[in-house]
């Protein structure tokens, strides 16, 4: 299936899903609407991975949680939401080890888990399209390319890891554009982290990213990298919870929300 779901709403494509009629990246879908990063926790883990975000709004901005532990659906997130069954792909850890990809996670439900959702850079590639930026993923139709690097984060009870980034490559004066478009979107990882020699945040191969795809990085162009929500299932495989589930990389929940109403300025 190609992104023509773009054609649609948010509550149409999260039905699709939740029918297990599209379990595929979500980059690209619905521009205009904020996507988000998954994370459920049992109730015990929540304070310390709530610090970890606050402490690292960087990689981490919390767009929201549950209110209580058990519930499926974020009123203020999405209509008509159940947590279990609208994102393409969910991941089960127990221990710190990923088990199992599941299209839903009904079986793995249970009255303790507290659900955080944290922003993703999908959401800002659509002010990046609009103001004439290619995304590369989105063109060759892959999912973000992500790495692992050294920067560290700062750590907050059983939670700590090293920033994970996404990366798109550009012109370098492209580059300053969208460090400027992405200065006002602090709630889904604000401005870039890095530009230019990959080695110096610690990535070896920019060919083999450690989630996602590579992509092409034509001449004249240089690689461009954002933090990335994928930084905190490094710290949970760290931390090593006996039970946490998060998204699939890629495939994210999409929500109600206005990328226009989490604009800074």
């Amino acid at each position: 299936m190609q992104h023509n779901a773009s054609l649609t709403t948010p509550y149409a494509i999260r039905n699709m899903i939740r029918n297990e009629d599209y379990t595929g990246s979500t980059s690209g879908f619905v521009p205009g609407f904020v996507q988000a990063n998954l994370v459920i926790l049992p109730q015990r883990y929540a304070f310390d991975f709530l610090q970890f975000c606050q402490a690292n709004k960087k990689a981490c901005p919390t767009v929201a949680s549950s209110r209580t532990p058990g519930a499926t659906s974020i009123p203020n997130v999405a209509h008509d939401l159940d947590i279990r069954t609208d994102l393409p792909r969910y991941r089960i850890f127990k221990n710190g080890q990923l088990i199992e990809e599941v299209t839903n996670i009904k079986e793995q439900w249970r009255d303790d888990l507290v659900t955080f959702l944290i922003g993703c850079s999908f959401s800002f590639e659509e002010s990046l399209k609009l103001a004439g930026l290619e995304i590369r993923n989105i063109t060759e139709n892959k999912n973000v390319p992500m790495y692992m690097t050294n920067i560290p984060c700062e750590s907050a009870g059983i939670f700590h890891a090293n920033m994970v980034v996404s990366m798109r490559p550009m012109k370098p004066a492209d580059a300053i554009r969208a460090i400027q478009i992405c200065s006002r979107f602090p709630d889904v990882h604000g401005a870039p982290v890095h530009f230019g020699d990959p080695a110096a945040i610690g990535i070896k191969d920019i060919n083999r990213p450690n989630f996602g795809e590579s992509v092409t990085i034509r001449d004249g162009e240089v690689p461009v990298f954002w933090a990335c929500g994928v930084t905190p299932q490094v710290a949970i495989a760290n931390a090593a919870p006996d039970f946490c589930i998060t998204h699939s990389p890629g495939h994210m929940l999409i929500t109600d929300i206005q990328n226009a109403h989490i604009s800074a300025f």
